[in-house]
Formats: structure tokens, sequence, C-alpha cells
């Protein structure tokens, strides 16, 4: 090239500070990470906060971070550095895709990402987490307290007399710290036993034993004979076989899925409350933990707790068909309710056993390759379940008859496997047993039934006998449970609600869209959402949110035929001017003005997010103006503001509507 210009590029301008001199905050603007790691050492805890000096996110989280660092920095070391830098040790080694990000260090185990929200209350407790992970407990009453907590609880005993630490103490305290890396919201509470009198109270015997308490489910312990005893191990274990009985939901802003994918797993109850991570007393989360242990409680006691481990525990009974004593204990005994492993199948009518009886309990017998001479009622598994019933529909033939007094039981081979047996034991429900079904006494408990043997062949009790599936003229009541308690309604309704808490200081937002007042100043709100009925209900804002009202609430959802009205979110800021060309309709005004009108109603459905919709607008007015305003009303509703009852919506925008007069 003749040209004599040359390429100029701008160095970048250095970097400046991004907190104060006078912060507890060390800033290393300059993104020296090899710095930060020299005095991470002199520190037991350092919290690194990474930033862009240009990220908004960033600059409004540093407030955030100057206010927990005034209160623990003589405990934590606070550290900023500048990851944007490009000269800097930190752009080189790091490779973020987002900021800011929070990474906490306990002596040499980390990094611990915190991802909840910027809040400065909310990255207190979790700094306080990970500088003490593990609670100890010394006493009969502490135990109590720990285990009385909603959310679930890791307990670890060890011998602290012989040595400060004993075999096993470091693993678990790691298993604590690795529980809040991959649970950031660090709901799972790890525990110490220091007392051995404390530790038989949930019999923990040897040092090193941990456990898993749940409130409804058996409590666990851990596996030692089948997994290996090591941090991971009991981090995976306890994240698997936690309880969540009610969970708190944080979603990450407006176009955040895990709102999406909660509510995809059947109807929810959404409580907001105002929640203050640092409060040692919540009187309000305590009622509303009292109301989701009762829901979900369908052992109607935690006393009961023991006696079914017990019972699941036990050995199965073998029952053999030539001791009579044995065969009667079997009809005392059989039921789906000991035995949970067990289906209840109602017959078909073709089946050749349905021509004496009309119910049957089949499990799944263990014995393989050789057909079995007596009847077990082993501990199965539910996936075989499925595979059984075929089986049972499929192979009639093969079954294998132990008549006795009370009971019919069978052995029959698997459809699937030449190897392995399965056992029915069928009965005879009279139908008398259906006067009982409008009382809660016989619903949600084994009935005394009667029970008919093969040889029997009475009319009477043929035709008292409960009929067919298949029988359109079968009757049955329906099932209702108003007027019930509400411990164990989880088990008792085909509605089973699953709870979910939200932090109302945070996510008001999604509370007003979901119908809450605007107005109010206490954010105290309760919503079911039914994703699959397109359906959410809303609680009387008049009501306070306790636990009476809760329960009233979740047993009205429950009930078959439910008294609750769907809620229809009503755009309340829309007002109506007397001169407009288009006439803005709302959730309140549909009716009287599309469905009751006495003119011609042309109908546009828009969202302001929607780029269509705004090049459809302008179009839509020349339109209004060229109709006859006397025959014709033109009018647009916002669906992303405003519900309509489901035969009106629309699944795509902008969507044009006609509704002619006198149609």
């Amino acid at each position: 090239s003749c040209s004599r210009a040359k390429d100029v590029t701008m160095p970048a301008k250095l970097p400046v500070n991004f907190f104060s001199t006078r912060s507890p905050v060390i800033d290393l603007f300059r993104g020296q990470l090899d710095y930060a790691d020299h005095l991470r050492q002199d520190s037991e805890i350092a919290l690194y906060f990474f930033y862009a000096p240009w990220c908004g996110q960033s600059i409004a989280a540093r407030e955030e971070i100057e206010h927990v660092a005034s209160r623990l920095s003589d405990q934590v070391l606070f550290v900023a550095i500048n990851c944007w830098w490009n000269q800097g040790k930190c752009r080189k080694q790091k490779h973020f895709f987002y900021f800011p990000v929070i990474h906490l260090y306990h002596r040499s185990f980390g990094p611990i990402e915190y991802k909840g929200p910027m809040s400065a209350v909310y990255i207190e407790k979790f700094v306080r987490r990970v500088m003490t992970p593990l609670l100890y407990i010394s006493s009969r009453s502490k135990l109590l307290d720990f285990l009385s907590n909603y959310e679930p609880g890791v307990l670890g005993y060890f011998e602290f007399n012989a040595s400060p630490q004993p075999p096993g103490y470091l693993t678990f305290f790691t298993s604590a710290l690795h529980s809040l890396k991959k649970d950031y919201l660090g709901t799972i509470r790890f525990g110490v036993i220091t007392d051995k009198h404390v530790a038989e109270e949930i019999s923990l015997v040897h040092s090193g034993s941990v456990y898993l308490h749940r409130h409804v489910n058996t409590s666990l312990i851990y596996p030692n004979d089948i997994m290996n005893y090591t941090a991971e191990n009991i981090c995976k274990w306890a994240l698997e076989n936690r309880e969540m009985l009610i969970r708190w939901l944080r979603p990450h802003g407006g176009k955040s899925l895990l709102l999406n994918n909660e509510l995809k797993k059947g109807p929810a109850l959404l409580i907001f409350v105002p929640y203050n991570p640092l409060a040692e007393i919540q009187p309000l989360l305590d009622e509303i933990t009292k109301v989701a242990l009762e829901y979900h409680n369908c052992n109607k006691s935690q006393a009961s707790e023991p006696d079914l481990q017990h019972l699941r525990d036990s050995d199965s009974p073998a029952f053999d068909s030539s001791v009579p004593d044995t065969r009667m204990k079997l009809a005392e005994t059989f039921s789906i309710t000991k035995y949970p492993c067990c289906n209840t199948v109602v017959l078909p009518q073709w089946h050749s056993i349905s021509r004496t009886h009309n119910v049957c309990e089949l499990c799944i017998n263990q014995t393989l390759g050789v057909k079995p001479n007596t009847v077990n009622v082993p501990h199965c598994n539910f996936f075989e379940i499925e595979a059984a019933l075929d089986s049972f529909y499929l192979q009639e033939h093969t079954f294998f008859q132990i008549v006795s007094n009370t009971i019919e039981c069978s052995n029959f081979l698997s459809f699937y496997s030449p190897f392995s047996y399965y056992t029915a034991c069928c009965r005879t429900v009279n139908r008398h047993f259906l006067s009982f079904i409008g009382s809660e006494k016989t619903i949600f408990q084994t009935p005394k039934v009667a029970f008919s043997s093969h040889g029997k062949k009475d009319k009477s009790d043929i035709q008292n006998s409960i009929p067919h599936i298949e029988d359109r003229n079968c009757f049955i009541p329906d099932l209702h449970i108003s007027g019930t308690n509400i411990t164990g309604l989880s088990c008792r309704t085909n509605k089973t609600l699953n709870l979910y808490l939200l932090d109302s200081n945070l996510f008001w937002i999604y509370a007003e869209r979901l119908g809450a007042s605007r107005s109010t100043h206490l954010k105290e709100f309760a919503a079911i959402v039914d994703l699959k009925e397109e359906v959410h209900y809303v609680l009387d804002q008049n009501q306070s949110l306790v636990g009476p009202t809760l329960e009233n609430f979740i047993k009205n959802f429950s009930i078959l035929y439910s008294p609750l009205k769907r809620y229809l979110v009503d755009d309340a800021s829309v007002h109506l001017r007397a001169q407009r060309v288009i006439t803005e309709v709302t959730t309140s005004t549909f009716h009287d003005i599309v469905l009751s009108s006495e003119k011609n109603v042309l109908l546009l459905y828009y969202g302001q997010w929607c780029g269509f919709c705004a090049s459809v607008n302008h179009v839509f007015i020349q339109l209004a103006w060229l109709l006859p305003p006397d025959n014709f009303t033109v009018a647009r509703i916002d669906i992303t503001r405003n519900d309509l009852p489901w035969e009106f919506m629309t699944d795509r925008l902008p969507t044009i509507l006609f509704f002619p007069y006198q149609r």
C-alpha cells in the first residue's frame, strides 16, 4: 500500500480501585490471583469476590459484600479480584461466563461456590455455615432441637475422650463441606454427638456411626458394610436419601426455568413469607412446618415409626398349606397395609379365578428355579410389580392352588422369566363394604372383610360381591374428605400437593403475578398452582397466614368437588377513557365488553414483549377508524397480564378473534 497510515491500537486504560481504600475488603484490581492465594495461607476462612468493573450486578453486589465484611472481617479474609483486566492472572487462569462469582475456602478445602441471592443476609448465612459446618450436640435437649428442624439432618457419633480427632471425624467434617459444595442452599444440616448416652437415643452405638434423620419416612444409618466411608459417599448418600417435606425456591430471574420444572411435578402450594436467614426464631416458618409435617405424616404419629421399622426389618412369615393355624394367621395378617410391596388387583371377568373371587393381592416371590411348596410374602421390589401383573393376567393356566378355610393363595410362573415365581392371594369382598366408604374410618383403615374359599358357590355371596371394574353398572360413592383433619392427607388423596417456600423480600414480583395485592405492607401470600389443569387458587388475603388457615386451604383443594374458585389475574392499572379508538379489555371487563356486547367485537390478543404485535398494531388502529362505531367495537387485551377462561385463551400472539353480535 502507498498509504503512510499505520494501524494504531489504543492501549486499555489501567484499572482503578473497585472498593474503597477504607473498605475491609482487599481489592486486587489488577487481577493478582497469586497474591490472593498467598494471603489465604494465613487465614482459616477466605472469601474471593471475582468481579468485572463494568458489570452492573457486580456493582450492585459490592455494597452487600462490604456489609458482610464489616461484620465478619475479624474471622474471614475478604478479597475482591478484578477478573476482567486482560493482563491479570485471574483473566488468564479463570474463565468465568458470568459475574460476580463468590468462592469460599475452608483452609485447604475449596473452592465452594455460592450461587444464592446476592443479598447480605444470605451471603453472611452461607459464610457462617462454611465457618461452622458442624453443630456439636452434647445433651438430649440439643438433640431434640436438631431433630425438630424441618430441614433434613445428618448426625455422626464420635468419642472424643481418647483422641481430639477420633477416627472418621475428619471424613465426616469434610462431608459437611462437600454438601455445601453440591447444595449451595445448605438444606442439609450436619451435627456431631459427643455424648454416648445421647447417641443411644437414636440407636448410635459405635463411634463413627452416621445417622440420617427423616420425619415421615424411616431414618437411616450409613451402611459401612456396603459403601466406603468417604466424604464423597456420605454426602452422596445424604443427598439421595434426604426427605424434603417443604422446599425453598430461589428462582434466578424472570426467565428462570426453576419454577417451570417444579410445577411440572404436580400441583404446588407456593407460600411467600418474609424470611431473615440470620434470625434464630421464625414463628411463622415453624407454624408452616407443622402443617407440612402433619400433611405428610401418613403414619398418623411419630411414635409409630419404630414399630413400622420393626415390621420392615422382621422376617416375612412363611405359610404352609398343611398347617391350619398358619393358614388362619395368614387370613388375619395378610394385608396391603402391612406389606406395602404387594399390589391389590380387581379381577377381570374373563379370568378363571374370577368365578370364585374378585380381589387378589399380588406379591413377588423371590424363589428362583423351583416352584415353591409354600406361599411366602417376601419383601419384594416395586419395580417388578408391573411384570407380575402381566404374568398374573396372561398365564392363569399355571396357577398352583393352595386352598385354606379363609383365603386362597397361588404361586404362578413369571411370564418374562422361566426362573421366577409370583404369589397371589385372592378373596371375595362383600358389597356391605361399600356402605362404609363414606366414613373416614373404613376408607383409611383395612376393613374386616369376609373371605370365601374355593369350594363355596353360594349364590348370595356371588350377588353380594363387589362387581368387576369392567361392570359399567357398578357405582362406587365418591371419596369425600371434608371435615377430616390434615394428618396424612397427602396419602389419602390423588391431588397431592408439593409445598414450596419463597422469600417475599426477594420474589414478591412472582406473588403479584399470581394475584397478590401490590399495596399490602405485610408480604405474606399463598397460592395453589395446578399446571396440568391450567388453574391456580389464591388464599384470601384478608385472612392471616397461620396454620389453621393453611390447613383449610389445603383441605378445600384436596376434596373431589373443590369449593375453591379459579383465580383470574386482572390488570387493574388499565383505565378506560371515554374517547378511544381501541377499547382496552381486562379480565374484569371481558364479559361486559366482549360477551355481553350489543355490537360486533373484533378482539386483538397481544403482549408487550411481542414484536409482531407492535407491527400489527398500526394496521389494527387504521381498521378501527374504517369500521362503523355503531356496529363494531375494536378492542385488544394484554394476555400476559390478564387471565381468561380457557376456551377464550390462545397459545400464539398476535391473534385476532371476531365475536359477532347475536351469535
